[in-house]
């Protein structure tokens, strides 16, 4: 099927859905993935209304909630979850995205004391390094994502073990220095993530391993110590994924004014353009320090739309706001009208992301 068939199907599909093309309202809510409070929903819930009048296309869940410092917020038991994710599910007039962070080992939202299978980190299927190994392990962790209901993870992991004080790295998130070894074991990673009926992200793009500072707290130059090899396995991974997920990173050779997530030489020019992926882009979370704090929320949502993000990614975690959703369609439909944005690019992404879900099981 050639692009512009797939076009005018998903235009057929949004009118049999929804009666009617789309609104600019609509295709923006569409692009738009956030975190919400509650192990359980009802109609008085902000994400209930967020899906409701604001088409919203995507949520993450979480196990703690750091604005509050609290240990549980989205999932508590394999039963609760799969009841709030067939919630969500009955609320949208479109099949949502519910992704979470299940990489594996410290980065496991899906914890054994609340009652899902344990998990090992990426780093310990280098240490191991068998493939059929990684593919059981990965295997199980997304049958338990197929149980609960959740049918993207943002994962896995194919930074290189570049610098050995990075942030990534100690968190046992790194599978390996060798870029080939990556590639073997993320290509495990996701074929029994496919055969699960999940979907999968590589992240960070163009590379997270060499930093030495936590993007989560601001932002990271990776400037004089990326190697050119980080992007190798995004090279020959990017025909298995089904989305790649940004870095808030600077590599001022790549891009001496932009990091990576606000960046269109990075994203439109070196992973789309000379990688040759056409696949659905999501930024890191927009909450995190390195851009909330150096950017605001306008220009960070400007910024990355025209760069070639298509899923803006807000965590809504670290500092909690119910009114997001509401403020982000509304930026984003002013955005459009005042011509910071084409509508154009706002129809891309759109139609990026009901590619990706027409994939879902």
């Amino acid at each position: 099927m050639n692009h512009r068939v797939l076009q005018i199907v998903i235009v057929l599909v949004s009118v049999v859905l929804c009666g009617c093309a789309p609104s600019l309202e609509e295709k923006a809510g569409q692009l738009l993935m956030v975190g919400f409070r509650g192990e359980s929903i009802d109609d008085a819930s902000p994400v209930v209304r967020d899906i409701r009048e604001f088409n919203l296309g995507g949520v993450i869940l979480f196990d703690e909630d750091v604005a509050l410092g609290e240990p549980r917020r989205n999932i508590c038991s394999p039963e609760q979850l799969a009841r709030l994710t067939s919630e969500l599910q009955s609320v949208a007039r479109v099949s949502l995205l519910i992704a979470i962070d299940q990489e594996g080992g410290r980065v496991n939202r899906l914890k054994p004391e609340a009652g899902f299978p344990a998990t090992v980190s990426f780093q310990v299927l280098g240490e191991v390094d068998e493939e059929t190994y990684t593919y059981q392990e990965s295997r199980r962790l997304a049958e338990a994502l197929k149980t609960a209901g959740i049918n993207l993870n943002l994962a896995p992991v194919v930074d290189l073990a570049v610098n050995p004080d990075n942030f990534i790295f100690k968190k046992q998130r790194i599978l390996s220095a060798d870029p080939d070894a990556v590639r073997r074991h993320a290509a495990q990673f996701i074929q029994a993530h496919h055969d699960a009926g999940i979907l999968c992200t590589l992240k960070h793009f163009p590379g997270h391993g060499s930093a030495a500072f936590d993007s989560h707290l601001g932002m990271a130059d990776i400037t004089d110590t990326w190697q050119p090899e980080e992007l190798e396995p995004f090279r020959r991974l990017c025909a298995k994924t089904d989305a790649v997920m940004t870095a808030h990173v600077f590599q001022r050779s790549l891009d001496p004014d932009w990091p990576a997530t606000l960046s269109e030489k990075m994203i439109n020019g070196l992973l789309r353009n000379e990688l040759g992926y056409d696949g659905v882009v999501i930024s890191d979370d927009l909450g995190m320090e390195a851009i909330a704090d150096q950017y605001g929320f306008d220009t960070a949502l400007e910024r990355a739309l025209n760069a070639g993000v298509d899923v803006l990614l807000i965590a809504n975690n670290t500092d909690y706001d119910p009114e997001i959703i509401p403020a982000a369609v509304q930026c984003l439909v002013h955005l459009v009208e005042s011509g910071r944005v084409s509508e154009a690019r706002i129809d891309e992404a759109y139609e990026r992301v009901q590619r990706l879900k027409s994939r879902l099981k």
